[in-house]
């Protein structure tokens, strides 16, 4: 274990490798208490060989239901687990998670949620779509070949009509599933002097809105591939969004990302 401190622009965090560098790419997972879901999606990671592709990074925001336990992520490929010490949320986790990938030379990063809704086993479409030159590579389970499973009516109807109309108008190019976190981006891009990630601005799902938008914004190529997302039968939906304050504070950040609020 290595502790890594006072870098601008990054939360502290511990960092524990299981695993020298394998892959060209990486594959970030950050997650908070996701339990038994982030057990199922790495096994379903194993079943399809996703660590021969790319190297499993886990960015825990401080989870303490026993789901980082580490000779089970060892046994299960994770490559490496980064730990969350500083503050912010999900936009804290994704920026640890870049300083260490970019730190460790990787060509691209990949993002997925870790509550085992994605279809983790197409991580090649996009690591396919970075090889062709591609910057940004957007999961969406609404173009052709891409399935929405149960997906809770008022969360369909907000991206489709609101976020990723708003994004897309930002982008100034089409996109259909914009609160998606299944994406990828090229070393190119999150290193590019007019993007700059790595700002304490990003705290919870800023980074996420204003990745979308800055690379078509700044003359970079985009694309969409299409995936999976499937929502549960049972029980309470995996989402750490709420349904008043959480969308809320979504639409602010997609007013403030229209206006240029998060621009370096």
């Amino acid at each position: 274990m290595e502790k890594i401190t006072g870098i601008s622009g990054v939360p502290d965090y511990e960092k524990y490798e299981y695993q020298t560098k394998r892959r060209d790419y990486c594959l970030l997972i950050p997650i908070i208490n996701e339990g038994e879901r982030i057990k199922k999606q790495l096994q379903r990671a194993e079943r399809f060989s996703v660590s021969d592709l790319v190297d499993i990074i886990i960015c825990d925001g401080g989870s303490d239901d026993g789901s980082t336990e580490e000779e089970a992520l060892k046994s299960l490929n994770v490559n490496t687990l980064l730990v969350k010490k500083g503050p912010g949320k999900q936009g804290a986790q994704l920026r640890m998670g870049i300083h260490y990938a970019l730190e460790r030379g990787y060509e691209g990063i990949l993002t997925i949620d870790g509550n085992n809704k994605d279809s983790i086993e197409h991580v090649k479409r996009f690591i396919d779509k970075l090889k062709e030159g591609y910057d940004y590579v957007q999961g969406s389970r609404f173009i052709e070949g891409g399935h929405g499973i149960r997906t809770p009516f008022i969360r369909n109807v907000s991206v489709r009509f609101i976020h990723a109309p708003v994004i897309s108008l930002t982008a100034g190019h089409r996109f259909t599933d914009t609160t998606n976190n299944y994406r990828a981006y090229s070393r190119r891009y999150l290193t590019h002097e007019e993007v700059k990630p790595l700002r304490d601005v990003f705290t919870t799902y800023e980074l996420l809105a204003y990745l979308s938008t800055r690379a078509t914004r700044i003359g970079l190529k985009a694309c969409e591939v299409p995936v999976d997302r499937v929502y549960p039968k049972e029980g309470k939906t995996p989402t750490k969004i709420s349904a008043v304050r959480g969308n809320g504070n979504l639409m602010k950040i997609l007013i403030y990302n229209a206006f240029g609020r998060y621009d370096p």
